[in-house]
């Protein structure tokens, strides 16, 4: 019965439902009918709380992205400990939460890409908030250790998006072939760390200044 189930209740169900369809047959070939089976809801019941189903799409994406964000804020920590430790527990509590969420990853790695421009805007956006995140990540070690270059904006993106790459060639979202997400914790930390340790990031362009960061 829908009636008990109050309105927040009622989108996360169907959100929840579209991710299962996704993970069971793929976006193109979900359906309305499909969400509202694995939701235990009606179509009336859909159209009340989403005009179709890429706005039920961008919401379940969304809610993951937040979801993560807030993960990787909440292990990152508030500083004070060593830089590397904080960035170890951020990557793995994000990749831990990837595994743990198998019905909503395919949305976030694959689906979200082909759906259209206005999806392809959220995506950026969420893209921009993550950038943010280790952004903010950063300047929080930097207050124990000033040593660590400051990451610019445009940079945190290009972490963020090689870091999703790395997701998609070694875990394939339509086979599920390849190691768990949580086996790529190594090489994210690596290609954090060579970019925060690599001499041409210091503010002023002098080689060498960061050379104590690699202990």
């Amino acid at each position: 019965m829908t009636s008990t189930r109050t309105a927040e209740e009622l989108r996360a169900d169907l959100t929840g439902g579209l991710a299962e369809s996704i993970a069971a047959k793929g976006y193109a070939a979900t359906t309305i009918a499909d969400i509202v089976m694995h939701a235990r809801v009606s179509k009336r019941t859909f159209y009340e709380h989403f005009a179709d189903k890429e706005a039920c799409l961008m919401a379940l994406y969304e809610q993951g992205c937040v979801h993560l964000l807030e993960v990787v804020r909440s292990a990152a920590g508030p500083g004070g400990r060593p830089w590397k430790e904080m960035i170890n527990s951020g990557v793995t509590a994000y990749l831990t939460a990837l595994e743990s969420l198998p019905a909503v990853t395919r949305t976030l790695l694959v689906e979200i890409q082909a759906a259209g421009p206005k999806a392809f805007r959220l995506r950026q956006q969420m893209l921009r908030r993550f950038a943010d995140a280790l952004v903010e990540v950063i300047e929080r070690a930097r207050e124990s250790d000033p040593r660590i270059p400051a990451l610019s904006p445009l940079l945190a993106i290009a972490l963020v998006g090689g870091v999703h790459e790395m997701m998609l060639q070694v875990c394939d979202p339509y086979t599920g072939a390849g190691p768990s997400f949580t086996e790529l914790t190594p090489a994210v930390d690596e290609l954090v760390y060579a970019i925060l340790t690599n001499p041409w990031m210091t503010a002023d362009g002098m080689i060498g200044r960061t050379a104590g960061l690699q202990s």
